[in-house]
């Protein structure tokens, strides 16, 4: 089902992009956890990682599954997915989990004789995402599992490094304070008027 060049196909990629920017500033701001509802988002983990031309920080949201203690995710755009030619590019990356932060690298296991148990996992870890491109993946059968997701790219993102301080998840979460303080400033002020 490999739409990505079509009309629709080309508004979903856009809408994603703006919801991607939605769900970083949410994991920016210490509100990560609360997009972990696996009916809904889906599963959702940042990856960090240098952008194959300018070098610069990159950060794209992922639906995954953890499979034995290991993180899987897909790139249903394929190889055309600017996140995942970065990774093959450059595999060294670190990843924002609900449960921590680590130094990772990325793998294409997309040959793996596991695929298509792994994708399944994946797609069921995604939430409305497979819905929003026509998949069930608890009703398909591995044979159409298979057909439908072949231009998908597998990823086996390794953790290597727990990691800690600044600069990871959270780094906008001065926000609430502040905003806090501001609004009781706000309230007093308006309370003190009348």
């Amino acid at each position: 089902m490999d739409f990505s060049h079509s009309t629709a196909g080309m508004r979903m990629r856009k809408t994603f992009k703006v919801l991607n920017r939605y769900m970083i500033l949410m994991w920016r701001l210490g509100l990560g956890s609360w997009l972990k509802n696996k009916e809904t988002w889906g599963q959702v983990l940042v990856i960090v990682h240098k952008g194959r031309k300018t070098g610069l920080k990159r950060y794209a949201p992922v639906n995954y599954a953890q499979v034995n203690g290991e993180l899987y995710c897909a790139a249903a755009y394929g190889t055309r997915a600017d996140w995942y030619r970065n990774l093959m590019a450059n595999p060294e990356m670190e990843i924002w989990h609900p449960e921590g932060r680590w130094e990772g690298v990325a793998e294409d296991v997309s040959g793996s004789e596991d695929r298509v148990a792994l994708m399944r996992e994946v797609l069921i870890g995604s939430g409305f995402a497979a819905r929003v491109f026509g998949l069930n993946p608890h009703a398909l059968s591995d044979e159409e599992l298979a057909k439908i997701t072949q231009p998908y790219r597998l990823l086996h993102l390794r953790r290597v490094n727990a990691l800690t301080g600044p600069g990871g998840p959270g780094d906008l979460a001065w926000i609430w304070p502040l905003t806090t303080v501001g609004l009781l400033w706000i309230l007093l002020r308006r309370r003190r008027r009348r």
